[in-house]
């Protein structure tokens, strides 16, 4: 595989060598888009970019604050 393409199909900062890759994970734990987006953020912390590592992580806990909101949104309909 080329490079171009392993930066396409399998990034490093996406853990592939540890065995987990974050793809995997999410599949596996069955994780909706935000929950998803926040252990992708978190997995690739400081990883992509290392001047980034703050914004990854506060993304992470944006996408983790997005799903709380939506959920509280519309807890009383099932209430």
């Amino acid at each position: 595989m080329s490079n171009d393409n392993k930066n396409i199909d399998h990034p490093g900062h996406y853990h592939k060598d540890s065995g987990f890759e974050v793809i995997d994970v999410v599949k596996a734990w069955n994780l909706d888009f935000e929950l998803g987006n926040a252990v992708k953020y978190i997995a690739r912390a400081g990883l992509k970019d290392p001047s980034k590592s703050e914004e990854d992580l506060k993304k992470a806990i944006w996408y983790i604050m997005y799903r709380l909101n939506k959920v509280d949104k519309f807890k009383d309909i099932f209430s």
